[in-house]
């Protein structure tokens, strides 16, 4: 099923996106997150097209074709819920199944919670309901602190979050110095090694910033995840963006927690949650991070997928696989 490119402009925003399968079919957003682009979705919108949806993939605001800002407080929640209003509202679309991850995750969290007559189903890859839309108290509480002491690690897993606030420029900078060393080492499979322990992103502020504040690690590319041509793609974008629209987005936790202050706390509309077995630092498995989402949310279905964070790019099949299956069992076209 091909894939084709188009944007639209609303005002002075412009929003890039892909998109395959029929027109008039029932639309799937798929939203991006932290640092991707349109493209992680490369193998789940030819799956759900040729399932007879319209699929389409953003890039958000900061990435890629899309429009990028200067200002930290224009990558907050509000905004980005408004680009994908806009989005849909140029396509014509007046309701659609919305599928998010990592930063993805609280902007359809957030089109359920407060446009729910825009949304026909709700699925998110690692990052539960009720988490990181309501800021650092939507999250901060459920850190396994028989794995990260209070008193050592404060924001346990969330350090690296911490550290964007502290020393933003530092952190950006960072990055900044070789985007495609830092896809190329972010970019991996998860393992069972990691079971148990500390993530890397604890001790980001301990070590005086990511990396330890040094030379950015050179990891060779894990074919299992991306291929040489996708790594230059990311390292473009990147490179010509910069990483301040991306890391800003960590820049917002009050303004989101504000915003999401008067949504809705339960969603009855049907909902799907995928659990990346492998992810440490989004990590479900043996926290409390998901239990508020099987409280509010009436009609959930979730399933664990052997990935780590970057799920729909490590293990495509089975991504694809449940995604099917809940739109057929639970949701319907």
């Amino acid at each position: 099923m091909a894939i084709s490119e188009h944007s639209i402009s609303v005002g002075p925003h412009t929003t890039f996106f892909l998109q395959a399968g029929d027109e008039s079919a029932t639309p799937i957003i798929f939203v991006h997150g932290w640092p991707e682009l349109s493209l992680s979705w490369r193998h789940q919108l030819p799956a759900v097209a040729q399932a007879g949806f319209r699929a389409i993939a953003p890039d958000m605001r900061g990435y890629g074709r899309s429009t990028v800002y200067n200002e930290h407080g224009a990558y907050a929640q509000e905004h980005v819920v408004q680009d994908m209003l806009d989005l849909i509202d140029s396509l014509g679309i007046q309701r659609a199944i919305w599928v998010g991850h990592d930063w993805g995750s609280p902007t359809v969290w957030n089109m359920a919670a407060h446009h729910p007559e825009r949304c026909i189903a709700v699925a998110s890859l690692c990052v539960p309901f009720a988490t990181l839309e309501y800021g650092w108290d939507g999250f901060l509480t459920h850190v396994d602190r028989s794995i990260y002491p209070e008193q050592e690690l404060p924001y346990g897993q969330w350090e690296y979050m911490r550290f964007y606030e502290e020393a933003f420029d530092k952190a950006t900078h960072t990055f900044d110095s070789d985007p495609l060393a830092v896809i190329q080492l972010l970019f991996r499979k998860g393992t069972s090694e990691g079971a148990g322990l500390p993530s890397a992103t604890a001790f980001v502020r301990q070590q005086g910033g990511w990396f330890g504040g040094g030379e950015i690690p050179q990891f060779p590319r894990d074919e299992a995840v991306i291929t040489e041509e996708e790594l230059q793609t990311y390292a473009r974008y990147l490179k010509q963006n910069t990483f301040f629209g991306p890391d800003s987005y960590y820049m917002n936790h009050t303004a989101n927690a504000a915003f999401s202050a008067n949504a809705r706390r339960t969603l009855d509309l049907p909902v799907l949650f995928l659990h990346a077995r492998y992810d440490y630092t989004c990590e479900t498995m043996t926290s409390t991070l998901a239990e508020p989402m099987r409280s509010q949310c009436t009609n959930l279905v979730e399933h664990v997928v052997d990935s780590g964070h970057w799920m729909a790019q490590e293990q495509p099949a089975a991504v694809n696989e449940h995604l099917l299956h809940w739109l057929e069992t639970s949701v319907g076209s």
